[in-house]
This record gives C-alpha cells, sequence and structure tokens, in this order.
C-alpha cells in the first residue's frame, strides 16, 4: 500500500520537476517594418529555448493597437509609435512595468532601383512632373504619420497630397516602389535597406517628425507572462541588438 501511494505521488502532474521545458506558443504582434529582424532573431531565439514557438503577426501598429483592444491573444506588443503604446496604456491593455522603448528608425525618400527620376530631395516631389508618392495611411500606419509630418515641417504637404498613393502598411508602400507602380516612396530606413530595388535619395531632415520609437511592451491578458518577459529581456541584449543594428535600426537608448 506504502509504495503504491508513492509511485501515484511519483506519477502525478504536480510533481512534475519538467514544466520549465513544456512547450509555450508566445504571439506577438509587432510593426510591420520589423518583419525581417524579428525573424531573424525568432531562429536565434529557438536555438537558445526551444521550447518556445515564436508566431508573429505583423501588420500597421494602429491595425494591431485595434486587435489587442478587440480582445486578440497577444502576449507582447511592439509598435512603430508611441501614440499606438499609450493608447492601450491608457485603457489598462498592458501589464504594468513591463513597457520599455526597444528601438529607433529614421524616415527616407526612396525611388525605384535603375529609374532615372531625377528626385534628389523631398522639395522634388512638388514638381509638376512629379508622379505617384506611396507612403503609410497616416490614420493607422505610423511611417505614414511621419511622413505627413515632414512633408508639413517642409511646407509642402498640400502639393504632394494629390500625388499620395495610401498603403496598408510600410511594407505595401516599399513594394509599390519596388515595382515601379510609383515614382517615390517615403518608408523607414531599415525597410529601404532591406530592399535592393530599391534606392534612397533623402533622409528626412532633423527635427521634421517626431523621433520614431518603437516601445514594446506586455499585454495584460497574456497567458504566458514570464515567457514574455524573458523576450523582451532577451530583444534587449546584445545578440538582438546586432541583428536589429544592421537592419537598419538604432538602439533606443
Amino acid at each position: 500500500m506504502f509504495l503504491s501511494l508513492i509511485l501515484i505521488v511519483a506519477c502525478s502532474p504536480t510533481s512534475n520537476t519538467n514544466s520549465a521545458a513544456e512547450s509555450v506558443n508566445l504571439t506577438i504582434s509587432a510593426a510591420a517594418s520589423l518583419k525581417n529582424g524579428m525573424e531573424e532573431i525568432k531562429l536565434l531565439y529557438h536555438r537558445e529555448k526551444p521550447n518556445i514557438k515564436l508566431t508573429y503577426n505583423f501588420g500597421s501598429s494602429g491595425s494591431l493597437q485595434r486587435q489587442i483592444e478587440q480582445g486578440a491573444p497577444v502576449d507582447v506588443f511592439i509598435s512603430a509609435a508611441t501614440d499606438k503604446m499609450d493608447t492601450l496604456e491608457k485603457q489598462g491593455l498592458l501589464l504594468d512595468n513591463t513597457r520599455k522603448n526597444l528601438l529607433r528608425n529614421e524616415i527616407v525618400l526612396i525611388v525605384p532601383q535603375g529609374k532615372a527620376t531625377g528626385i534628389r530631395d523631398f522639395a522634388d516631389l512638388t514638381r509638376d512632373t512629379m508622379g505617384k508618392i506611396a507612403m503609410g495611411e497616416p490614420k493607422s500606419v505610423p511611417a505614414g504619420q511621419y511622413a505627413q509630418q515632414v512633408l508639413t515641417t517642409l511646407k509642402i504637404l498640400q502639393q504632394v497630397k494629390p500625388k499620395a498613393v495610401f498603403a496598408r502598411d510600410v511594407r505595401q508602400a516599399l513594394n509599390y516602389v519596388e515595382t515601379g507602380n510609383v515614382d517615390a516612396g517615403i518608408v523607414y530606413l531599415s525597410d529601404a535597406k532591406s530592399s535592393s530595388q530599391v534606392k534612397i535619395v533623402a533622409t528626412a531632415p532633423a527635427g521634421s517628425h517626431s523621433t520614431v520609437l518603437y516601445p514594446i511592451a506586455v499585454v495584460k491578458k497574456s497567458q504566458n507572462v514570464q515567457a514574455a518577459q524573458d523576450l523582451i529581456e532577451f530583444l534587449s541584449q546584445e545578440r538582438a541588438k546586432t541583428i536589429f543594428a544592421s537592419q537598419g535600426f538604432k538602439l533606443a537608448e
């Protein structure tokens, strides 16, 4: 009888010492501009924590914000703008003391590689011969908001607006330029560097737009809080920083 009790206790789930090795699926909603870097980090992270599966949901920060507000099962949110994260924080949808600024980026003007457009600066976007210009939809895409700020600061927004082709996220804006469907585009430096089909012709002047910050936080409804916090810590470490830097990002600090 005593031996039977020992066997029952030993086999009981509550006595399992391997719980740390149990498989965990983390869902990360991240700004579309992070796609290349995060995919590379997934491979690196899997080697270090093979029991953690990272599932990505890329899109415009505004769309991802709304999904979280509507109860989407998300563990970690990485936005390309602080206002999206601010909104979620004010609604109490983020886990306290998990938010931090992860990365910075720049806004650049690009044209199709090998196509003679004669565009060398933002001011050239006002020319009468200027065709279509791709940028993110300002209402939901942070890259579009920053682009609008740049054009406003340079006092050319009203001249450029009729030529604008608004994209659902920054990657779509990049694709419009890559395929030659537009003559120019306004995107992040990291996106421009990811493509051999576009050429950077100008960087937005200093002070012409808000600082492009990427805040990260654990979503309050996460069922994997410790694993989510561990991932955020990993993304702040040197190995991840090296990957982000190679993509054109800068460290938030």
